[in-house]
């Protein structure tokens, strides 16, 4: 009686077991089915958002890493499908253009003032493919089919800031910037800083100087090129032996060599200005050197672009980041927060106010 006892309830286990077993298996498969039609239900299921970089790389920490972020945060929100190359050399930027164009992406994003001229010819071979180029405008009549969004940003409103902070912030009266390549996208950077410092030295009385560029004869310091931590560590520590302070570094990861030279001699002795993205966040290693960041939101105009694509109202033209519209910004100062002083802040909204109602020009 016993033995049929416990087969008995062996028999009521398994059965209990069997069941639960199917239910779970069930279950499993019902959040698979609903996860899937969730993706599916976003409207840009099916569709693809693919991005060539600059030199740089997509983990720049800079301006083709920001860039990619709009393109996921299009995958995350609206169900495209992010696709990168990266450029190794100009070389590449055809290639990897045409790469695209036979994967049928729905929509193309180049990054870099350097990509202009493949991107143009690449665009005008394909009037029917919607591309979207950071840093770049084209002239009227450049793009025959009008399928080409120029994503441009007012930096030097942003850099005027910097440049005013700078001065307000430096011991020694010195600051310094360099760039990675003489051209548009970094030199208005440094035209910005420059007539900061300027505008600082007009209100205050003071004579800080601007190490590296010389915004009337648009010259100045440049590595020529955006991969080498080695210029950034030497160009940097040329402009300190020259008694800058603080430095500005317009050349993607080149300035985080700058970073790490900071981060070896010590807040007293050098400060790092990031640009484009808030580099306090994206450079952890050398986060405390960083006074602020001059940041374009080129992820978000880049989201903005796919997302015109996605919805179908999509068109070419330009698109302006400024100080107005949020494009463009300072970042926060972070660790150094408490080294600027209320008045300095306060003097820092003013201006922001005033290169926005008109009333302060940032060309000097």
């Amino acid at each position: 009686m016993a033995g049929a006892v416990l087969t008995v309830a062996a028999l009521a286990l398994a059965g209990c077991s069997s069941s639960d077993s199917t239910d779970s298996a069930a279950t499993a498969s019902e959040t698979a089915a609903a996860s899937e039609s969730a993706v599916e239900a976003l409207p840009g299921a099916g569709m693809k958002a693919c991005e060539v970089t600059d030199v740089g790389g997509v983990d720049d920490k800079g301006f083709n890493q920001k860039a990619y972020k709009g393109v996921t945060d299009a995958a995350d929100q609206l169900g495209v499908e992010a696709i990168v190359l990266e450029s190794s050399a100009e070389t590449d930027y055809a290639v990897n253009l045409q790469s695209f164009v036979d994967q049928g992406c729905s929509v193309i994003v180049t990054v870099g003032f350097l990509l202009g001229d493949a991107t143009k010819e690449a665009a005008n071979a394909n009037p029917d493919i919607p591309f979207t180029i950071v840093d770049y405008a084209y002239a009227d009549g450049d793009i025959t089919a009008n399928n080409v969004l120029g994503q441009v940003f007012n930096t030097d409103e942003a850099a005027f800031l910097a440049g005013y902070l700078a001065a307000g912030k430096t011991k020694s009266g010195k600051v310094g910037t360099f760039g990675g390549v003489n051209i548009p996208p970094v030199t208005v950077f440094m035209d910005g800083f420059y007539y900061g410092v300027q505008k600082y030295n007009a209100d205050n009385g003071t004579n800080v100087e601007v190490l590296g560029w010389d915004p009337k004869a648009q010259s100045g310091l440049f590595t020529e090129n955006f991969e080498s931590l080695d210029d950034g560590r030497t160009f940097a520590q040329n402009l300190v032996d020259e008694g800058a302070d603080i430095v500005m570094p317009v050349a993607g990861p080149v300035g985080l060599g700058s970073a790490a030279l900071a981060t070896e001699l010590g807040t007293d002795k050098l400060l790092i200005i990031g640009v484009d993205s808030d580099q306090f966040e994206s450079d952890t290693a050398n986060a405390g050197v960083y006074l602020t960041s001059v940041l374009k939101q080129m992820d978000v105009t880049t989201f903005n672009a796919i997302k015109a694509v996605v919805d179908g109202t999509f068109a070419g033209g330009v698109t302006v980041g400024t100080l107005e519209n949020g494009g463009v910004s300072l970042a926060p100062f972070h660790d150094q927060d408490g080294a600027v002083s209320a008045e300095l802040k306060a003097a820092l909204d003013t201006i922001k106010a005033g290169i926005i109602d008109g009333s302060i020009s940032v060309k000097g």
